[in-house]
Parts: C-alpha cells; sequence; structure tokens
C-alpha cells in the first residue's frame, strides 16, 4: 500500500509574498483610518447636535420673551387654558416645533404648557437662574422628559422682571437627527475606504512587478548575496543612477579608481575629475572593453545600461597584461634583431674566414677591428651622455633593433643627462614608449632617422624624440595622448592607444607634461618637460669602461 501523505497543517500568519503583504498592510492602514476618522467625526457630533438645539430652544424662548404684550398679559390675567398667555405661547410651540414654551411668574407658578393640566402648577425644574435674570442652557428631565432647554427671563416695559421663559426641544429628536447621520457617514466612509484599497492594490500591483513577486526573505537574502558577491569579486563594479550619479562602488572599483565611499552621489565628473574615465562611466564613449588609464593603472571599462534608466560598469585591471605585452613586443623585436645579428655574424665569420684563407691577414685584422669599434663606438658614445645604467642599456638596445629595421637612431649633440634620476624606471618607460613609436613611423621609409635629445636643466629632465616620418596632423596632436586612440593595428596581446597615454599620465604625474608638434625638416617631435626629475646631489658618474658594461646589460 502506498502510505498516505502527511497532513498539511493549516499555518497562521501574514503571507509570504511581498505583494500580498503589502496590500495587507495596507489595506489595514485604509481601514484604521477610516474607522479613526470616523470615530473621531461621531464623538463630537452627539455635542454639537446637544448644542445646536440648546441654542435653538434659548433663540425662542429669547424671542418670545421679547414680545412686550407677553409680560403685559402675565401680570393682568390668571393661570387659565384660554388665557391670552396660553394662546400666545402655543401659537409659538406650534410655528417653532418646540416641544414646550412655559411662561412662568416669579413664583414659577406655569402660566402656559403644551399639557392643559400642567397649568396652574409649580415648574418641575428650578428657575430662580433664569428669574435672576441670567440666560440658561440645559438638557434636563422634567414632565414631558428629557428636553434641551432654554431659559430667559421675562421683562415688563419698566424692564422689571416679572417672571420667565422656559422653551423646550425634544430629545429624542436630537437622537434622531443623530442616527440618521450616521448612515451618510458610514456611505462616505466605505466610499473613503473603496478609494483607499483601490490605491494599495495598485500599488501593491507596482511593487508586484518590481520585486518580481518575491518574499521579503527572498529579497533580504539577495541583498546580501549581492553584497557579498559585489565586495568578494575581483573586477570593480560602479553602478549609476538615472540622473548619473554614483550610487554604489564595491571595494574593487575603490581601488582601482582611488576613491572612496565620498563618491557615492556625485558624478563621474566630480569623483574622479574630467578624463577618458569619466567620461566612459558616464556614457559619454561607447563600445565594449575600453582601455582606460587611472594613475598608474590600465583598466578595461565595460558600460550596461539598467532598466531604471542607470547603468552598471565594471572594471578590469589590465595594467599587468599591459606590461606583460610590451615585454612581449620588445621581446620578439630584440629576438628578430638577435636573429639578424646571428646571420649577420655569420657572414661576417665567413669573411674573415675567407681572409684568413687567403691569407690576407692585414685586412682581417682591419676588418675585426671595423665590426668591433662600430658597435663599442655607439655603446661608448651613449654610456659618455646618458650616466644611468638603465636608460643607457635601453637606447644601446633600441639603437641595434633600430639598426635591423634599416633606421639611424642617435642622440643630439645637446645630450646630457647625469646619473642622478629619482625614478629611472619611469623615465625609461617614457623613453621607450616614444622610441617605439618613433621606430614604428619611420620604419619603411628612406633615409629614416629617430634623433633623441636627453638633458638635464637643474632638477628637470627635458625629453625630445624627433623622426623624419609623417608627421601627426595637427588636429589629431591632443587625440594621440588619449586612451584607447591610435591609427596603427592591434597587436597579437590586446589593443593599441596606451603608450602615449602613460608617456602623458607618467609626466604628470611629476608635475610635467607632454606634448607633441613638428621636427624641424618634416616629421613629428614629442617633448616631454619632468620637473624635480633629478636629485639634488651628483652621484658618482660611469667611468670609461662602463661602455662595456652597458653593452652587456644591452644585449
Amino acid at each position: 500500500m502506498r502510505p498516505a501523505p502527511p497532513a498539511r497543517r493549516l499555518r497562521l500568519g501574514l503571507p509570504r509574498r511581498a505583494f500580498s503583504q503589502i496590500l495587507l498592510m495596507q489595506l489595514s492602514i485604509a481601514a484604521g483610518v477610516v474607522v479613526l476618522a470616523t470615530g473621531l467625526f461621531l464623538a463630537p457630533l452627539s455635542n454639537q447636535l446637544d448644542d445646536q438645539a440648546m441654542r435653538r430652544a434659548l433663540a425662542i424662548a429669547q424671542t418670545t420673551a421679547a414680545m412686550p404684550q407677553l409680560a403685559e398679559d402675565l401680570k393682568n390675567s390668571t393661570p387659565s387654558v384660554d388665557g391670552p398667555v396660553q394662546r400666545e405661547a402655543e401659537r409659538i410651540r406650534r410655528a417653532s416645533g418646540a416641544e414646550y414654551v412655559v411662561v412662568m411668574n416669579r413664583a414659577g407658578v406655569r402660566w402656559s404648557h403644551r399639557d392643559p393640566a400642567q397649568i396652574g402648577g409649580v415648574v418641575s425644574t428650578d428657575p430662580h437662574k433664569a428669574l435672576a435674570g441670567e440666560a440658561v442652557m440645559e438638557i434636563d428631565d422634567g414632565t414631558l422628559g428629557r428636553s434641551a432647554r432654554g431659559k430667559v427671563p421675562l421683562r415688563d416695559a419698566e424692564g422689571r422682571i416679572v417672571g420667565a421663559v422656559s422653551v423646550g426641544i425634544e430629545y429624542d429628536s436630537v437622537r434622531a437627527r443623530l442616527i440618521h447621520a450616521i448612515p451618510g457617514l458610514f456611505a462616505y466612509a466605505g466610499g473613503a475606504l473603496a478609494v483607499g484599497a483601490l490605491a494599495a492594490w495598485l500599488i501593491s500591483r507596482r511593487v508586484y512587478r518590481q520585486t518580481r513577486d518575491l518574499a521579503f526573505s527572498d529579497i533580504s537574502a539577495l541583498l546580501a548575496e549581492r553584497e557579498a558577491m559585489l565586495h568578494g569579486i575581483r573586477e570593480g563594479v560602479v553602478a549609476l543612477d538615472r540622473e548619473g550619479r554614483v550610487r554604489l562602488l564595491n571595494d574593487e572599483a575603490q581601488r582601482l579608481l582611488g576613491v572612496g565611499d565620498e563618491a557615492v552621489g556625485r558624478s563621474p565628473d566630480e569623483a574622479l575629475g574630467t578624463g577618458r574615465t569619466a567620461d566612459v562611466l558616464a556614457g559619454r564613449v561607447s563600445g565594449t572593453d575600453l582601455l582606460t588609464v587611472r594613475g598608474p593603472r590600465v583598466l578595461v571599462t565595460n558600460r550596461m545600461p539598467t532598466d531604471d534608466g542607470g547603468a552598471v560598469a565594471t572594471l578590469r585591471d589590465r595594467t599587468e597584461l599591459e606590461q606583460l605585452g610590451r615585454e612581449l613586443d620588445s621581446t620578439r623585436g630584440l629576438i628578430d634583431a638577435l636573429r639578424a645579428q646571428d646571420h649577420e655574424h655569420a657572414n661576417r665569420m665567413h669573411t674573415l674566414l675567407g681572409l684568413l684563407e687567403l691569407e690576407m691577414y692585414e685586412e682581417a685584422v682591419e676588418f675585426v677591428g671595423e665590426v668591433v669599434g662600430d658597435h663599442r663606438a655607439t655603446a661608448e658614445e651613449v654610456a659618455e651622455k646618458i650616466r644611468d645604467p638603465l636608460l643607457a642599456a635601453l637606447l644601446v638596445g633600441k639603437a641595434t633593433v633600430a639598426a635591423e629595421r634599416g633606421v639611424a637612431l642617435g642622440l643630439s649633440d645637446a645630450t646630457r643627462l647625469p646619473d642622478r634620476l629619482v625614478d629611472p624606471r619611469g623615465l625609461v618607460t617614457i623613453v621607450g614608449n616614444l622610441v617605439d613609436n618613433a621606430l614604428d613611423a619611420v620604419a619603411g621609409t628612406t633615409h629614416a632617422r629617430v634623433e633623441v635629445e636627453l638633458r638635464a636643466e637643474g632638477r628637470t629632465a627635458v625629453l625630445r624624440v624627433r623622426d623624419t616620418g609623417p608627421g601627426i596632423p595637427a588636429e589629431h596632436r591632443e587625440s594621440v595622448f588619449t586612451e584607447g586612440w591610435s591609427t596603427k593595428k592591434p597587436p597579437a596581446h590586446g589593443r593599441r592607444g596606451i603608450g602615449l597615454s602613460l608617456v602623458r599620465r607618467l609626466a604628470e604625474r611629476q608635475g610635467g607634461g607632454a606634448r607633441v608638434g613638428e621636427a624641424e625638416g618634416g616629421g613629428a617631435e614629442f617633448t616631454v618637460i619632468l620637473p624635480d626629475a633629478l636629485s639634488e646631489g651628483a652621484r658618482t658618474a660611469v667611468p670609461a669602461a662602463g661602455a662595456r658594461a652597458v653593452e652587456e646589460e644591452a644585449r
């Protein structure tokens, strides 16, 4: 036999879905507000109706007492059913709709009453306040039951109090008015409750669409998971609202952009300053895998719009990959240069072997001297003018690569740089990028030449790299320093448009700048100014024999 399924226990309490909970809470609030408003309206309504009835009775009594003939009839007649006071009082009662109109003398004896049997008797309530000249409003019980009453003194023509007038309004009519008002009040309350319920349903439907019918516990779990994911991933995430303001930054984004929580609520321009990174985050530059430079870092940025009009941008640190790619390009260049040197070396060895076999010993010695002397002369010239070993080695290596590409790379006569650089690696990066760009620009042209000028002016380093290439049009001379902008074919390891941007960034970090113009005789001339690039005290200069060390390091 198949086992019977377990009985489902009845679950009481709030529904789990956010839509249902919000609808139930809003209906409860609307109903509570309607009930409270109805109660607050009904509570003073009874007192207001009582007050209106008493004031009506007092007004009728005052109007009756103002009739001068009534006081004279009271003084000149006796209490009777057919007396003038009774006739006038009954006329006023019927005309005003009052329950009774009682006229009494100073002893409280009735001259008029709705019940003729009560005429001549003493009133049942104390009339001394009215007989003392006061106007009285009250709700009290009398011979005709409970009523709202108004009592005023009755004066003769000389102003003497000769009696009093008491007018009563049936209290049942007051209560009937209250009961009659309740259905209308409930109708208004029901209409208000219906409008509130409709508004609650519409709001709940909107919440339903926005929360995708999730429970509050699910939303809480999603928020916790989002926080853990955003702050745990190794990519920077920047969320922007529909106004373009930053509303979220995870830890990696703060590290890559160099900002903190103060950036939240501000636009990218306000948080980061003007530049390509801010343009990409703000959506002014479109595309995928956009390269930007932020400080010393090369970032790959992607921006995706969201349904609410905002956007989410992701940032990846590509600095190490870019450096490895550039090192790979440099290594390939050196390998090509070494391969060419290997062929050249084989040719030279074959030439030398032939000279020796032909017993042309003097020509062989002269040939070896020329080959070794040319290379050593280049290394010694660089070491003499550039005293920093790293920079000198770079230029010797670049000269070898340039020679194999058919380009003459040389130093200008004005080049003089002592060995007291504050950041030699930064200057190596700048020089290497500019020389590589110059070699690419002149490669394949006739009489290709690249000239490097490096000199010190106090503590300022001035760098100029000139080439005989086609040059850079004036309208593009600022664009070449923009991240991602390039006219060259991308290399195998990634994208171009980073080298010159890094050059300018490195120069600006040292308080300087970079610019490009037209070289004398045509071509491009890049100029980089680096204030405070040299330290105060000079270090020991490289000796003449240091050329060999430079040559070895370049190899």
